[in-house]
């Protein structure tokens, strides 16, 4: 089947919609992958200040969030349109899609609640397909964090490799999912992926720019080291997993309130500091769990500042690599991920990891709109599937 995966990170520029040809293999124990492309397009001007406006902290209205709702749902049909004709020649089964998180709701280490919009209707409407969306609040309603979700994902890529794999993501928020030797698998946000950098830059350039391109600030700045090391008392990095964590934590009211105080930093000092905190939270939460070899993705492996910090506090005994060196483009592995969990979700099969997530059990997760067509439900395959392989052979 033909899947498409919908993506919008907490970073909020862009929907993403990346397109894989899904099937069972092994009766059910594998899933392969094979990655059609990726397609994306950035949030109009319009609807993209209205949603940084309506982002916590800043106060917003139900009409608002009505209309947020619509039009996110709108972009990501149009998308998802576009995607079904470029990458699937007319031939896409489903979509699955993520929708934009505006909230997470966690109060003494446990999430009460998470809102994602971009209605599906609109989706299923303009896309003729069904529709899996809102995956997030049944692991909630189950006791869970309702992330990392991609840990499942992760999970059946990190099975079979040496040592103590990892994957790592870096978006706004940067998340990990790791799998010790004979242990139980664990995975939960780390910290601030791009968030509080990207803050910086857009009030630094009054909105002119949404992050450090190529990291060229910070490769021209040195690190305000007490500045780092107040951002470094933050109790979030202390909380045992799972945990998880938002821009409801990280955003630019966090970041002026630590500079307060202090003497302050040029633009390019800010932008070194932010992004070596990135790479030091990272490296601080991969550490004690003896890993071995990290796998990353997201936004942030295009900064080859941050890789090249990351490198630096993981050390030389440590292989650091994206992956694209499994097969996976390291730009579009969340939006395929959330394909994977919008297809075993149309086959009945579970999508969350209670060791990872801290839900009471496996569960089902998100809800499905009919597309144009009688929604006729496949066969589960007997049980779920342990491995994913990409593409024609074994990840290397």
């Amino acid at each position: 089947m033909r899947v498409i995966g919908l993506m919008s990170g907490t970073s909020y520029d862009a929907v993403d919609a990346a397109a894989a040809e899904l099937a069972f293999e092994d009766d059910g124990d594998v899933l392969r992958l094979l990655p059609l492309g990726l397609v994306s397009a950035p949030y109009e001007t319009e609807l993209r200040h209205a949603l940084a406006a309506a982002l916590p902290p800043a106060p917003t209205t139900l009409a608002d969030v009505c209309r947020l709702d619509t039009g996110i749902g709108r972009a990501f049909a149009r998308l998802a349109v576009r995607a079904d004709r470029e990458l699937c020649d007319g031939q896409a089964g489903l979509i699955a899609s993520h929708g934009q998180t505006v909230f997470h709701w966690v109060a003494d280490g446990q999430v009460h609640g998470t809102l994602q919009l971009g209605r599906p209707a609109w989706i299923a409407e303009a896309a003729g397909c069904p529709v899996v969306s809102d995956f997030r609040p049944r692991d909630v309603a189950a006791g869970g964090q309702g992330a990392p979700l991609v840990s499942l994902v992760d999970l059946m890529l990190l099975r079979g490799r040496p040592g103590v794999p990892a994957a790592l993501n870096i978006g706004g928020i940067a998340n990990l999912t790791a799998l010790p030797a004979g242990g139980r698998p664990v995975a939960f946000d780390t910290g601030p992926g791009n968030a509080l950098l990207d803050a910086a830059v857009r009030e630094l350039t009054s909105g002119r720019l949404g992050y450090d391109e190529d990291g060229a600030l910070a490769a021209a700045g040195r690190v305000h080291e007490p500045l780092l090391r107040r951002l470094l008392a933050e109790p979030y990095y202390r909380l045992p997993a799972p945990k998880t964590t938002g821009k409801e934590l990280f955003h630019g009211g966090y970041l002026r309130a630590a500079l307060d105080g202090l003497p302050a930093p040029g633009a390019q000092d800010l932008a070194a500091t932010l992004t070596r905190l990135t790479a030091r939270t990272v490296a601080d939460a991969l550490r004690p769990l003896g890993t071995t070899e990290v796998i990353a993705s997201g936004g942030g492996t295009r900064n080859p500042v941050l890789m090249a910090m990351l490198r630096e506090e993981l050390g030389s005994g440590l292989r650091l690599l994206t992956s694209d060196a499994l097969g996976l483009p390291s730009a579009a592995k969340e939006a395929y991920a959330f394909a994977v969990l919008g297809f075993l979700t149309l086959h009945g099969l579970p999508g969350n990891v209670p060791d990872c997530t801290g839900a009471r059990g496996p569960r089902v997760l998100g809800s499905l709109t009919p597309g144009r067509h009688p929604l006729r439900l496949p066969a589960a395959p007997p049980r779920p599937p342990s491995r994913l392989l990409v593409g024609g052979s074994e990840p290397g």
